[in-house]
């Protein structure tokens, strides 16, 4: 019994190594920008600036007994940046974040929201999922995956 419990567990050990190494294939892994078409690009911009900002919120209530924030500019943010417009309101003291490129034409993708739901869907699975604005106005999904980011 000991020999096959001594023999074990290195196996178990290098499954596990190489399991959590990140060097297999996962269909769950970011592609190179340069893969992904020009809404989904355009949705990883501004989905990567939501969760940063979605992120502060939840933090500055966190800090603040509970209290979100009214405006970016109470959590030190600018509401404009030289590409894109942020704004953000609160729903039941959950923060929602809207950012809207300022120059819109030519773009697949307008605006997208997220809330603080995207943080945890980024660390558990690995992506989230945003409501975005296509240029025609209709209301589109966009997965925004985080893994493999630096």
């Amino acid at each position: 019994m000991i020999g096959w419990v001594s023999w074990c567990i290195p196996f178990m050990l290098f499954f596990v190594v190489t399991g959590c190494s990140g060097t297999g294939r996962s269909s769950s892994r970011s592609r190179p920008p340069s893969d992904l078409s020009p809404d989904e690009r355009e949705a990883q911009v501004l989905g990567r600036e939501i969760f940063e900002l979605v992120d502060r919120a939840v933090d500055y209530r966190g800090s603040h007994r509970g209290r979100p924030p009214a405006t970016l500019k109470q959590m030190g943010v600018e509401s404009l940046t030289t590409t894109t417009v942020r704004r953000i309101v609160n729903v039941a003291r959950e923060p929602v974040v809207t950012v809207r490129f300022r120059q819109p034409g030519g773009r697949e993708i307008v605006s997208c929201w997220g809330e603080s739901k995207i943080l945890e869907d980024a660390s558990v699975n690995g992506s989230y999922t945003l409501m975005c604005t296509v240029s025609s106005g209709a209301q589109r999904q966009m997965e925004v995956v985080t893994s493999g980011e630096p």
